[in-house]
C-alpha cells in the first residue's frame, strides 16, 4: 500500500444534522468488486443509516457504485446492506443506546486503514432541533471570517 492516495469519503449532511455523542470505527464485510470502487472513491454515505438484525449491525443506503472493469457476474449490487463488524461489547452498547428514543446510529466516515482493510466510522448521534442548524452555521461563517481576516 506504499504510495497509494488516502481514500476518505465523509458524510456531510450528518455532522449538518446531527450531534455526534459517541464514535466507533468499524469493519464492513465486502466483495472484491466493491473494494476496488472504494479505493476509486465511488462511495455515497448520504441517506445511509445503520440498524439492527439479528443481533448483528448493518449500514442502509450506502451506495458503492459498481465497478466498471468487473465481469457481470462478479459485479455486487450498489446499495445493498452491509454488515457491520464490531465486538460483542461495542455493539451491546448500541443495541441499548439505539432504543432510547432520539438516538440514532449513522455512518460518518469511510476510509481505507494502513492495513489495506475498509472502515467505517459511525456515531452514535441525537438529531439537532432547526434551531441547532442555525447555530452551527452561524458558528461556521464566524470561523470562515477569521480565517480569511
Amino acid at each position: 500500500m506504499k504510495g497509494a492516495k488516502k481514500i476518505e469519503i465523509r458524510n456531510k449532511k450528518a455532522s449538518f444534522d446531527y450531534e455526534f455523542i459517541e464514535t466507533y470505527t468499524a469493519g464492513i464485510v465486502l466483495v472484491g468488486s466493491e473494494i476496488k470502487s472504494i479505493r476509486a472513491g465511488k462511495v455515497s454515505l448520504q441517506e445511509s443509516y445503520c440498524y439492527f438484525a439479528g443481533g448483528e449491525l448493518y449500514v442502509k443506503g450506502m451506495n458503492i457504485a459498481t465497478y466498471f472493469w468487473a465481469s457481470k457476474w462478479s459485479s455486487h449490487e450498489p446499495a445493498r446492506d452491509r454488515k457491520l463488524l464490531l465486538t460483542k461489547k461495542e455493539l451491546r452498547h448500541l443495541f441499548q443506546a439505539d432504543k432510547q428514543k432520539g438516538l440514532t446510529i449513522v455512518p460518518v466516515k469511510l476510509f481505507i486503514s494502513d492495513e489495506g482493510y475498509a472502515k467505517l466510522v459511525i456515531a452514535l448521534a441525537r438529531g439537532k432541533k432547526e434551531y441547532d442548524k442555525r447555530e452551527t452555521i452561524k458558528a461556521n461563517d464566524i470561523r470562515r471570517e477569521l480565517e480569511r481576516g
